[in-house]
């Protein structure tokens, strides 16, 4: 039912008209309310689609004291459909603010003589106990409905009350004896049984209850033996040990022993599982002795499905903690670290094994053990490590089904962990990939073509020897026209541009563009484009980009596709920069400027409401702002060769007692210069400042971007210090807090080339410094001037994000009050509060969480006074202004918190909300959005009096003088 209404609800969704939050409820409203059955349960399965759109407590509420109404007097069909309903919309029901009300309408059904419907009732009292985990009269009515004679109620019995044990500590204790005696009693039914012991899994709200409900289920597990109980019963078992916690090791033994111990395969798989569970949640607990034990079981077991689970509980706990302590030895136990090898004995048995998920599992735990333990007599495990993977490597490359396209992903991620953790292994792994590129099948070709671009990625391992392989491959595939082909040409061409990121030669760019005209469609060409745009090859990018532009239906693709080649053509003219050759330098800066200005005019023209490419404008905005400060740079580096030399500028500088003047300049230039000089170095920092704003409003962006964002960011201040070091400041420059540590990992090529870049112009503004002082400007104008072609030599790399958005995550807010025109203000007395309300609802796209999960919500208001009406008075400073910031947690994407506002100056204050999110690492994102509303401060009708008697010279009475504005506090 539930898919059959999710299938329904997204036809009914189909062609709707786009209606305000009033006009959708009313529209639904009336098919609830027709005569015809079929009408009202369309309108039923579109609500959840309404809660979607429109999701904050005042149309939720209104929507489910309907849906009440609906459950309360409707048959037990349309009962079923509200059901499925609230269990859809769980995340929303703490929205309902009417609790009460909605609760009475749906419980009255519980005293029908259908039992049908008592148990839909149950049912949805149990959908709902997140929000009632208190509520007696339900608790009660669970207590009867387990000793009726009806099985459907029994069942639904049950439901709710696993579902109420879940939340509410109260009934869990009361309805632990009930469950125990029904359970243990011999009129109960053995099916019955099997769906009561379940509910023991959430007896975990303290240790007495846990532990009764512990000492229960090991009377179970002795008193009936057959399969499916035992099977039932150690689940329970497993999953309330991993909810109280405390007893996980002990678990951890018993699963072991029947793994050991129980003859049966079906009790054998449901320990495996069990165990997997656990290796997941608490690796920490197990000790040497449980991975010893379940080692020896993988040893001896003849069956090899059994034995795939246990390498894989095994694999899942070699890439974990658990791993050390197994090879942590432990003093003077001999015996016990010889015996502590049967892991990498069972993994090197397992590695060529004729079972495919066999072998990776075992391949797998080499590869872990390898990467994380650094013992000198693990060191030999490398290379069976290797040999393991490429076997496996030849096997599955070979084979086109499922499976081994399942074993081959394990099998290639191994190979890039690898080579991540042990660098001298990559030469050995890329030239048996590229071995396999030919005679595989393109399901493979294209993960071993990602495998190969990941580890390329962080070694330049790809030697120029290698690309004649990878074009006489292109040349091969390029001859067919099928979706595969077109998905491995884009694979391969991402190989080729990061094996070649210098420079593609002409014959490389002639072979791909023959290819793409013979067989590829735009889409294909297009993602080339793209991958060519991330990896500095503009030429190659700009020439596919000016391809496409006829090929598009829509004006907005025309815009963005035209806007990408212009930046792509900028980026282009600045390829042909060479170190003291600075006239040409401003010439290719001019005409890289030129483009991006006509690609900033498409940018903006490709935009749309739905898609405002803020991300991208922002990007392209401070590349111009950037290359703009480097052209005024290099003027005025140039410009300071008019000056005189240093000794009569020292001169100078002493006589007008100006140190800026040092640099050798007559008095006014020198001084404009300096000026100039310092201009320029506050705007380097400006633009740092706004690369940082620009990281901090990308939450969904992955983490490549964001690092190149950041390396823009350090490009600007790397050359603001320049500056401060060399002219302005000398003395005071510190080197430390600029120069690398070393210890961060380089994640790409572009990367790669801008730290050596960095640390190369910090080390010659660092021994200019050192040799000379004061610097002499030609020197430093010199180095300079090379410090701004070195970093734009570099080819800009256009990350991910700029294409594409792989996660999406958006904030809506609500106010209360709020105005029905926004222009409106709210009117409030000047003696009084404002109790200002902030709802707010996290939207998120196909991928949640993809790359970062917001942790917390940050609001910020602020008033601002825009036009005072009456006469000043003298107020406290504290009353003039309202600066207040609260955090709040989101529960099910929901969020609300109240803010007292103080508005005792008359006149129109403008508020403003803005929100910001915290993630799981506390960083905080300035996401937005910003809402503004506006308030109007009206005297109070006392103050008012008061003051009219006043100006007309009349004293004010004792009882007036006691409620002025500011004496009642």
């Amino acid at each position: 039912m539930a898919a059959s209404g999710k299938s329904f609800l997204a036809d009914a969704g189909y062609g709707e008209q786009e209606l305000d939050a009033n006009s959708a409820l009313m529209e639904l409203d009336k098919g609830l309310r027709s005569g015809k059955l079929g009408e009202q349960c369309e309108a039923v399965v579109r609500f959840p689609r309404l809660f979607q759109k429109y999701p904050f407590p005042i149309l939720i509420n209104s929507a489910f004291l309907k849906l009440a109404d609906v459950f309360r007097v409707g048959n037990n069909f349309l009962r079923l459909c509200v059901l499925k309903v609230t269990q859809q919309s769980e995340k929303h029901l703490e929205k309902i603010l009417n609790v009460d009300e909605f609760v009475k309408r749906v419980f009255s059904v519980i005293h029908s003589n259908d039992p049908v419907a008592r148990a839909i009732t149950l049912r949805m009292l149990g959908s709902m106990a997140s929000i009632i985990p208190e509520r007696k009269n339900a608790h009660h009515s669970i207590r009867q409905s387990l000793d009726s004679h009806d099985n459907v109620e029994v069942e639904a019995a049950i439901f709710a009350a696993a579902n109420f044990s879940a939340q509410s500590k109260d009934f869990a204790v009361g309805i632990c004896n009930k469950i125990s005696e029904m359970i243990q009693g011999l009129a109960t039914p053995v099916d019955l049984k099997l769906k009561l012991i379940p509910i023991l899994q959430h007896m975990h709200h303290d240790a007495s209850l846990a532990s009764s409900s512990r000492q229960l289920l090991q009377q179970l597990v002795t008193s009936y033996p057959s399969t499916k109980m035992v099977i039932v019963t150690l689940h329970t078992f497993t999953l309330l040990a991993a909810s109280s916690l405390v007893d996980i090791p002990k678990q951890i033994q018993l699963l072991l022993q029947y793994l050991k111990n129980d003859p049966r395969k079906a009790v054998k798989r449901l320990a495996i599982q069990d165990l997997k569970l656990l290796a997941n949640k608490t690796p920490h607990t197990w000790s040497r002795e449980n991975i010893q034990a379940l080692c020896e079981s993988a040893l001896n077991t003849p069956y090899d499905s059994l034995k795939m689970g246990m390498l894989s509980v095994l694999s899942t706990l070699s890439g974990t903690i658990a791993i050390k302590q197994y090879f942590s030895s432990a003093p003077g136990a001999a015996a016990t670290t010889a015996r502590s090898f049967d892991l990498v004995k069972l993994a090197q048995e397992c590695c060529y094994h004729n079972n495919r998920g066999i072998a990776a599992h075992g391949v797998r735990i080499l590869t872990n053990i390898s990467a994380s333990c650094q013992e000198k007599d693990l060191l030999p495990l490398e290379q069976d490590a290797v040999f393991g993977l490429e076997a496996l490597l030849v096997l599955c490359s070979q084979d086109d089904s499922p499976g081994a396209q399942a074993t081959l992903k394990i099998t290639l991620t191994c190979m890039v962990k690898l080579v991540k953790c042990r660098p001298h292994l990559s030469q050995s792994v890329v030239e048996s990939l590229l071995a396999q590129l030919h005679s595989a099948q393109d399901n493979a070709r294209i993960l071993m073509c990602h495998c190969l671009a990941a580890i390329a990625m962080q070694l330049p391992v790809l030697a120029d020897g290698m690309l004649g392989d990878l074009m006489d491959l292109y040349k091969l595939i390029g001859q067919s026209a099928t979706d595969k082909k077109q998905e491995l040409l884009v694979s391969l061409a991402t190989v080729i541009f990061v094996s070649s990121q210098k420079a593609l030669s002409t014959e490389i760019k002639t072979v791909i563009k023959q290819q793409l005209e013979n067989a590829s469609n735009g889409w294909t060409a297009y993602r080339i484009a793209r991958q060519a745009s991330r990896m500095g090859n503009h030429d190659m990018a700009r020439e596919l980009y000016q391809s496409l532009l006829t090929q598009v239906a829509s004006e907005h693709f025309y815009f963005w596709l035209n806007s990408l080649k212009e930046f792509s053509h900028a980026e282009q003219c600045l390829t042909g920069l060479q170190e003291d050759s600075y006239s040409s330098a401003l010439s290719c800066i001019a005409e890289a400027l030129k483009s991006y200005h006509k690609g900033i005019a498409s940018l903006t023209a490709a935009s749309t409401p739905l898609n405002p490419l803020s991300f991208q404008c922002g990007f392209v905005k401070l590349r111009i702002d950037l290359l703009q400060a480097f052209s005024q740079l290099i003027c005025t580096c140039n410009s300071l060769k008019t000056s005189p030399p240093p000794a009569i500028a020292t001169t100078i500088a002493m006589t007008s007692g100006n140190d800026l003047q040092r640099c050798g300049r007559i008095s006014n230039q020198a001084l404009t210069l300096s000026l100039q000089m310092k201009h320029s170095m506050e705007e380097f920092r400006n633009l740092a400042t706004r690369y940082g704003d620009l990281y901090q409003s990308s939450f969904d962006a992955d983490s490549a971007t964001l690092r190149n964002v950041e390396l823009q960011q350090q490009s600007c201040l790397l050359i603001s210090h320049a500056i401060e070091a060399l002219i302005l400041d000398p003395e005071s420059a510190n080197f430390q807090e600029y120069s690398s540590n070393g210890t961060t990992h380089v994640e790409s090529e572009y990367e790669r080339r801008m730290m050596s870049v960095f640390n190369h112009v910090l080390e010659e503004v660092e021994s200019l410094n050192r040799k000379y002082a004061p610097v002499s400007y030609l020197a430093s104008n010199t180095c300079l001037c090379n410090a701004v072609i070195a970093l734009l030599k570099v080819p800009l790399s256009f990350q991910r994000y700029f294409f594409q958005k792989l996660q999406s995550t958006s904030i809506k807010l609500a106010l209360s009050p709020s105005p029905r025109n926004p222009a409106e203000p709210i009117a409030v007395q000047n003696n009084q509060q404002l109790a200002l309300k902030v709802e707010g609802v996290v939207q998120h796209g196909s991928k949640p969480g993809l790359f970062r999960k917001i942790q917390s919500v940050c609001l910020n208001v602020s008033s601002v006074l825009q036009s005072k009406s009456g006469q000043d008075y003298k107020i406290p400073i504290d009353n003039m202004t309202n600066e207040m910031e609260q955090r709040v947690e989101p529960h099910n994407d929901y969020f609300s918190t109240q803010f007292l506002l103080n508005f005792v100056i008359l006149g129109t204050h403008n508020i403003t909300v803005e929100s910001s999110v915290i993630d799981s690492n506390g960083i905080v994102w300035k996401t937005g959005p910003k809402t503004t509303i506006f308030v109007k401060s009206l005297e109070d009708p006392y103050s008012q009096q008061v003051r009219l008697q006043q100006q007309q010279g009349q004293p004010p009475s004792q009882q007036q003088q006691q409620r002025t504005a500011y004496s009642r506090f």
